[in-house]
């Protein structure tokens, strides 16, 4: 599944993947600004926690964004293909200025959105100018190609992730989350390993990468972003490594930005500030 074409005289919506575990409570900045571009004191948010199976995921976010002074905050039960049928949950979307999934199970999320009026109708709203946000979970899902599971470690492995199809919000770049806390650089490498062509994007938790419409991304929160860049690999043992052996992978660029460091994604340059 691929982002929807942008209308001439629109503008792609902003994309916050977050690593998962974003401060709610003492320091809620992350959510905090995710706000404020979907409208601040005038946003209407609608959270889909179709991903989490605790029933408290929905209201607890719901309470968050009225608290950090939203105008409206929906959650929505998704838990069937069927759900996303309902007229009025389309509604809603189509109202909104913008929407939250929550963290869970990203498999979850490509099972029960995946090819339905919803999956379809997020990338819809993205594409008309739409903030989406996503933590965990919700991170993992926006790219097209999804990382639904793997190893831990530094090396990557011929076993080392296992993909799916994610719910296509963006294509240039595989996303990967609670990155440098559960040391998920292996897994991140065996996935570009399959396509160089993609960016790498491992997000630390309490931290998201905040792409811009014109595909620039810039770091918000504690931790770190992990940018890797295959586009000038030059040998991968991929196609000829026996089963669970480690892959080599030559001329490869690595990047790990702070807060306020950016990547422009159509030139893959870093910059600090």
């Amino acid at each position: 599944m691929s982002p929807s074409p942008v209308m001439p005289g629109n503008r792609r919506g902003h994309l916050m993947p977050i690593g998962g575990a974003e401060d709610k409570a003492n320091n809620p900045r992350i959510l905090s600004h995710f706000l404020e571009i979907c409208g601040g004191e005038q946003a209407r948010i609608m959270i889909i926690p179709t991903a989490s199976q605790l029933p408290e995921t929905g209201p607890l976010y719901a309470d968050l964004f009225l608290d950090l002074g939203a105008e409206r905050a929906l959650f929505t039960e998704i838990n069937e293909r069927s759900d996303c049928d309902d007229e009025l949950l389309l509604e809603e979307m189509d109202i909104a200025t913008g929407i939250f999934v929550t963290g869970g199970n990203q498999l979850r999320l490509s099972g029960i959105l995946g090819g339905t009026p919803v999956g379809q109708k997020l990338r819809r709203r993205s594409a008309e100018g739409i903030p989406i946000g996503g933590t965990s979970a919700g991170a993992a899902m926006m790219s097209q190609h999804m990382i639904a599971g793997g190893s831990s470690g530094l090396s990557p492995r011929e076993d080392g992730v296992n993909l799916a199809p994610g719910i296509g919000l963006i294509n240039t770049a595989i996303i990967d989350q609670h990155f440098s806390q559960r040391d998920r650089l292996g897994r991140l490498l065996t996935a570009l390993s399959y396509n160089p062509f993609l960016i790498g994007i491992g997000i630390d938790e309490d931290t998201a990468f905040l792409i811009d419409g014109d595909n620039c991304g810039e770091v918000i929160g504690s931790g770190a972003v992990t940018i890797i860049d295959a586009s000038e690999l030059s040998h991968s043992s991929r196609s000829s490594a026996g089963a669970g052996a480690a892959i080599s992978l030559l001329d490869i660029r690595l990047h790990v930005l702070a807060e306020g460091g950016r990547y422009e994604m159509q030139t893959r340059q870093a910059t600090i500030r």
